[in-house]
């Protein structure tokens, strides 16, 4: 079966400033990151935090995600993915990518989960990375 939960991981320093708004938007129209999954699969997604720098917090407020959905609605981990917001994979008007991605990546791989890298991409973000002005850009 594939996927049917998707959760969305967002910088904690990030969020204390930004909605998520254009994340779910993104979710919702399959744009950026989640153009994947069809339009009409019927998937439900979570936004949380990292939990703050190191990210350590992410794999205990995983391990429960898991542990709740598998209790209540019989959801394996393998029908879950990880998003990690574009907050922390990209360069972009909020800052550098997560010095601590790496970390991240590892952590929630220690669960077995999918991780995919990105959610939303903002059409004037990725020209200043197409521009040099964002690390990411043609010349890296």
């Amino acid at each position: 079966m594939g996927k049917q939960f998707i959760a969305v991981v967002q910088c904690h320093l990030v969020k204390q400033r930004c909605s998520g708004y254009l994340c779910e938007r993104a979710f919702h129209h399959r744009l950026g990151g989640f153009e994947r999954y069809p339009t009409d699969a019927p998937l439900r997604s979570m936004h949380l935090t990292c939990g703050g720098c190191c990210g350590r917090p992410v794999q205990r407020k995983l391990a429960n995600l898991l542990k709740q959905i598998r209790k209540r609605e019989g959801i394996e981990k393998d029908q879950v993915v990880v998003h990690l917001s574009s907050c922390i994979t990209k360069d972009n008007h909020h800052g550098p990518p997560c010095p601590h991605l790496e970390y991240l990546e590892t952590l929630i791989g220690k669960l077995g989960l999918d991780i995919v890298r990105d959610t939303t991409l903002s059409p004037r973000s990725e020209h200043l990375r197409g521009e040099g002005v964002y690390a990411g850009g043609p010349q890296e």
